[in-house]
Order: C-alpha cells, then sequence, then structure tokens
C-alpha cells in the first residue's frame, strides 16, 4: 500500500476513536458514513452499527482507546486500498474535523523534553494517567 495512504489511514483511526467522547461525535460518525455510502454504499449501514459499538466500548472502558483506533485503521485501510480516491474526500473529512480548522490564531502544539540521569518526563496531548509510585 502506498505509504501515504497507510498514515492517512492511522491519521484517520486515530482521529475518529478521539472524537468519539467530544462534542464533535454526531458530525464526525455522519461524515464518515456518509464517505462509506458514497464508495461502498453496502457498508454503510454495517458502519454506522460499528461506529455506535466502537463508541459504547470506549464509553465502558477508555483504556481500549489505542485497539479501537487500530481496528478504525484497519477498516480505513481496507477502503482506500478499494476505492483509493476516497482519499482525498477522507482528507478533507479529516481537516474539518481537526482541532483548530477556522481558527487562524491556533498554532500547532509542540512539546520536547530532556531526562537526565534517573528523571522521568511525561508529556500528553490528552489525558494522561499516571499510576507509578
Amino acid at each position: 500500500m502506498n505509504p501515504e495512504l497507510a498514515a492517512l489511514a492511522q491519521s484517520a483511526g486515530v482521529t475518529l476513536v478521539g472524537l468519539m467522547a467530544t462534542d464533535a461525535w454526531e458530525r464526525t460518525r455522519d461524515g464518515v458514513v456518509a464517505l462509506w455510502q458514497r464508495a461502498r454504499p453496502e457498508r454503510a449501514d454495517a458502519v454506522a452499527a460499528e461506529l455506535g459499538n466502537t463508541r459504547e466500548d470506549l464509553a465502558s472502558d477508555a483504556t481500549t482507546e489505542g485497539e479501537l483506533a487500530a481496528e478504525w485503521q484497519g477498516r480505513i485501510r481496507r477502503l482506500l486500498i478499494d476505492r483509493p480516491q476516497v482519499a482525498v474526500e477522507l482528507q478533507g473529512l479529516l481537516d474539518e474535523l481537526s482541532p483548530g480548522t477556522g481558527n487562524p490564531a491556533a498554532a500547532p502544539i509542540s512539546q520536547s523534553a530532556t531526562a537526565d540521569g534517573h528523571s522521568r518526563v511525561y508529556q500528553a496531548g490528552r489525558d494522561l494517567h499516571i499510576t507509578d509510585r
């Protein structure tokens, strides 16, 4: 598979699952289902149901977010393999759903850290739960 399409599938899977617990969920779901409706209409209803199931799974166990994102990455990757022309539309949907879209003042966030000796660095772009004591 084209590395750019693989990266797009990975980004889409992470973004999709990440938005499941936000106010943007309905718009996200509708956009993804509409994408499938145009590319593979016979699968659109099943995708809608799978999205709902994934959201329920995430709500009951937030530690599965990475696993759920990987599942959606696979679904999206298969769609892109079957219908590579969908990549442009998918990228447009991701751009629309990305934080900061429509806000020119929003700047990308960059993190960096250095640790010496026995020190630790914890950074997160989202929730961070540390259980070490």
